[in-house]
C-alpha cells in the first residue's frame, strides 16, 4: 500500500469513527489492528503488541496515575472550598475582586489538579454561586471561568506535559518550568483584563460591600496553607532536580493523604472512591497511550511518517510558515480532540521536523501544549463551552461563545506574544541547566 492511501485510510478512518461517537483510544487502536493486518497479515500484530509493551515499560508512565490521584484527592476533600473562601476573603473591596480571585483560584487548583475539566467545573460549582449573590454578570463569570479553567494542561504539574516529554525525549522539569512561564504570563493577562473591565464597568462585577477582618483573612489561608505547600514542594523538587517528576509524584501523594488525614477526612470511603477515580481517569489516559503508540507504529512501518516529512521538507513553505501550520493544526485539533491523542498522533510527524529546522524544541512544545488550551474554549466545539453550559443550564451556548471571546482573544494574543519573542521561554527554561 502507498503511503499516500495509507495516510488516506489511516486517518480518514479516525475520523469516521470518531465522528459516529467511538471512543479515542479503541478509535486509533481498532485503526491500528485493522491496518496492520491489512499491510502484513497476521504477523502484523506484532508491532501492535511490541508498541504497547514499549509504551508499558516507559518509567515517565507511572507519574501518571500518581499526579491523577493527587488532583482527584484534593477535589474530592474540602480543600477547595477553604481556597476559594481565602481568595474571596482576600479580594477585598475591589470592583472585579471575586473575579481576580476566581482566576487565582482555577490556577491554583489547575497546579493541583493538572486536569481543564476538574479546574474548571470545580471553579465553576463553588464561584458561580457565591458572585450571583454579590451581583456579578454571567457572562463575565463565565468567561472568566471558562478561560481560567483550560490552565489546567498548561500550569504543571500537567500530565499532557509528561506524555510530550515521553514522546520526545524532553527533560520534564524544564516543560514543566516552560508550562508554568506561560501558564503565569496568561494568568497575568487575565487579571489585568479582569480588573481594568471591572473598573470601567463597576455594575458587572461591583465590590464587597464590607471587607472582611484581617484576622478572618489570616485564619482563612491556614486551612490551604500545607496543600498548596505541597505542591509547591513537588515542582520545586522536580525544578531543582532533587526528583524525578514520578518520585515527587509518589512523595505528593503520601503529602496529600497526611494533609486530609490531619483535616479529619481521611475515610475509607473517602479511600475507595479516590481509587476507583483514580483508576477510571487513568484506564483512559492509558488506553490512549496505548492506542495511539499503536496507530503511530503501524503509520510509521507502512512509511506514513516519513511521507509526511518529506512532504513538509519539499514544501515551498519557509521554516516559520512550517511552525505556524504545525502550532494552528494543534488548535484546531485541540477543539475536538483529547489532548493525550493530539500529542500521540502529530508530534511523532512534527518533532523531527522541528529539531531539523533549528528551533528550540522546549519553546515549540510549550507553545504547542498552549494552542491545545486555547482550543478548549474556541467555538463552536471547545470542551470548555460545554462544561460550562452544564455549569449554567439555562445560558445560551451562543452567549456562552460571546462569553469567552475576549478570553480568547488574550490567549491568542499572549501565544503570540511569546512565539515572536521566543527568547522569553528559551533563557528562562535554560535556567534549569
Amino acid at each position: 500500500m502507498s503511503p499516500e492511501l495509507l495516510t488516506i485510510g489511516m486517518f480518514g478512518g479516525l475520523i469516521v469513527a470518531i465522528m459516529m461517537g467511538v471512543s479515542l483510544s479503541f478509535a486509533v487502536g481498532g485503526i491500528a489492528v485493522i491496518f496492520a493486518l491489512i499491510l502484513n497479515g497476521p504477523q502484523g500484530l506484532y508491532s501492535v503488541v511490541s508498541s504497547t509493551f514499549g509504551n508499558m515499560w516507559s518509567i515517565l508512565l507511572s507519574a501518571i496515575p500518581l499526579f491523577i490521584a493527587i488532583g482527584i484527592a484534593l477535589g474530592r476533600s474540602k480543600i477547595a472550598d477553604d481556597l476559594y473562601r481565602a481568595f474571596y476573603l482576600w479580594s477585598g473591596k475591589v470592583n472585579g475582586g471575586l473575579l481576580i480571585g476566581t482566576s487565582g483560584f482555577a490556577a491554583v487548583l489547575s497546579a493541583m489538579t493538572g486536569n481543564c475539566s476538574a479546574s474548571t467545573i470545580t471553579t465553576g460549582l463553588v464561584g458561580i454561586p457565591a458572585m450571583k449573590r454579590h451581583g456579578y454578570n454571567d457572562r463575565f463569570v463565565l468567561g472568566t471561568i471558562g478561560a481560567s479553567g483550560t490552565l489546567g494542561i498548561l500550569i504543571p504539574p500537567s500530565i499532557t506535559l509528561i506524555i510530550i516529554g515521553m514522546m520526545t525525549g524532553l527533560s520534564v522539569g524544564k516543560l514543566f518550568f516552560g508550562g508554568l512561564i506561560a501558564g503565569l504570563f496568561i494568568l497575568a493577562a487575565f487579571i489585568a483584563y479582569v480588573a481594568i473591565k471591572a473598573n470601567l464597568y463597576p455594575e458587572l462585577a461591583p465590590s464587597a460591600e464590607v471587607s472582611a477582618p484581617f484576622r478572618e483573612k489570616v485564619r482563612a489561608l491556614k486551612s490551604v496553607l500545607l496543600p498548596l505547600l505541597i505542591v509547591l514542594s513537588v515542582l520545586v523538587s522536580i525544578f531543582m532536580g532533587i526528583a524525578t517528576p514520578t518520585e515527587a509524584a509518589a512523595v505528593g501523594v503520601a503529602a496529600v493523604l497526611f494533609s486530609v488525614w490531619l483535616r479529619g477526612e481521611l475515610t475509607f470511603t473517602f479511600i475507595k472512591e479516590v481509587s476507583h477515580d483514580t483508576a477510571s481517569v487513568t484506564g483512559m489516559v492509558v488506553w490512549i497511550i496505548f492506542g495511539a503508540g499503536a496507530f503511530v507504529s503501524i503509520y510509521s512501518s507502512g512509511g506514513g511518517i516519513a511521507f509526511m516529512l518529506e512532504l513538509l521538507r519539499s514544501s515551498d513553505l519557509s521554516p516559520w510558515a512550517l511552525i505556524i501550520l504545525m502550532q494552528i493544526a494543534a488548535l484546531i485539533m485541540g477543539m475536538f480532540l483529547d489532548p493525550v491523542g493530539i500529542i500521540l498522533l502529530t508530534l511523532p510527524i512534527f518533532f523531527p521536523i522541528v529539531v531539523e529546522l533549528g528551533f528550540d524544541p522546549i519553546w515549540f512544545c510549550v507553545i504547542f501544549q498552549l494552542n491545545l488550551c486555547i482550543g478548549y474554549i474556541t467555538p463552536p466545539f471547545g470542551y470548555n463551552l460545554f462544561y460550562l453550559k452544564s455549569l449554567s443550564p439555562q445560558t445560551p451556548i451562543s452567549q456562552i461563545y460571546i462569553a469567552v471571546m475576549p478570553f480568547l482573544g488574550i490567549m491568542l494574543a499572549t501565544g503570540a506574544f511569546l512565539m515572536a519573542v521566543p527568547s522569553i521561554l528559551i533563557s528562562l527554561t535554560a535556567m534549569m541547566n
